[in-house]
């Protein structure tokens, strides 16, 4: 892609994303994610009211008379997103391409966090870490990170979700809001990095998938490629024996992460390219600030 291309796009995408941060995610975005990290500030006598869970054992024993830990909010988030370049978001059937969508949605989250004096950072991963972006503030640094997730070319096409989450749990020491956007095509089990990630961090999982993936059209005869592979058939699409089969792989697939995200309690939304990810992040938000 040209420079100037690339330039026009970033542009576009920031007008776009900007935008939504500004005149609808602001309010949200905070009561969402602010007030989750809490930091140690001091301890005082046990008042009428205060909860039992806050009491300080030690500082109790040694006074004879009960003190709780008294907690401020982090002014400050660190905020981390966890990128999918391989080659199954290269995919688009309707509206746009998957990494299209999760471009644009990394964009919204990014702004958001300047708004509220947050830093961010990324890890692009594939089945290896491609490139990892420290935190920062700034405009110039999103517009950096929008920059590279436009024009990023993994070495690998290839999806490895548990390495990228267990990388992130190395290489952030305090504690962060870590999203992670991927379709998770993946077939391998990474609810054990995800729930170590979980307890030290905030994560939260998007997935962006494509319409097709979930239902295939009768078409006749189609050839189709696996993007991460490369391995190409051909398929009959009108065996409704076929297409029952495909969209029954989807489901047992979804009911799968499903169960991952929730024992690991995670906060998760789905996406579909041709949905309006706008009305599926709000309610991410608000069902996270409720």
């Amino acid at each position: 892609m040209e420079t100037s291309e690339i330039l026009k796009k970033v542009r576009k995408i920031e007008i776009k994303t900007r935008g939504l941060s500004q005149n609808i995610f602001a309010g949200q975005y905070h009561s969402a994610f602010k007030g989750r990290g809490m930091a140690f500030s001091e301890v005082r006598e046990y008042q009428f009211g205060d909860d039992i869970r806050d009491i300080d054992w030690n500082v109790t024993a040694r006074f004879h008379r009960p003190y709780v830990k008294v907690y401020e909010e982090e002014r400050e988030l660190t905020v981390m997103l966890l990128i999918d370049v391989s080659g199954s978001l290269d995919f688009g059937t309707t509206h746009q391409m998957k990494r299209d969508m999760a471009t644009e949605i990394a964009a919204t989250l990014a702004f958001s966090a300047i708004q509220n004096n947050d830093k961010i950072g990324v890890i692009f991963f594939s089945d290896r870490i491609e490139k990892y972006i420290p935190p920062k503030k700034g405009r110039k640094h999103i517009l950096y990170i929008i920059r590279e997730m436009l024009d990023f070319h993994p070495e690998s096409n290839k999806t490895d979700v548990a390495m990228a989450i267990e990388y992130l749990t190395k290489v952030m020491k305090r504690r962060c809001t870590a999203f992670v956007l991927s379709d998770f095509y993946a077939h391998e089990d990474f609810k054990n990095q995800i729930e170590i990630a979980n307890h030290k961090h905030d994560v939260v999982a998007i997935q962006v998938y494509d319409p097709r993936a979930k239902m295939l059209p009768d078409v006749g005869l189609m050839k189709v490629r696996d993007a991460e592979t490369g391995h190409e058939m051909f398929i009959d699409t009108s065996s409704r024996k076929l297409r029952r089969a495909h969209t029954q792989y989807w489901i047992d697939r979804e009911e799968m992460l499903k169960q991952t995200f929730a024992k690991s309690k995670v906060d998760w939304i789905s996406i579909a390219t041709n949905e309006d990810y706008v009305k599926s992040m709000l309610l991410l938000f608000a069902q996270r600030g409720a």
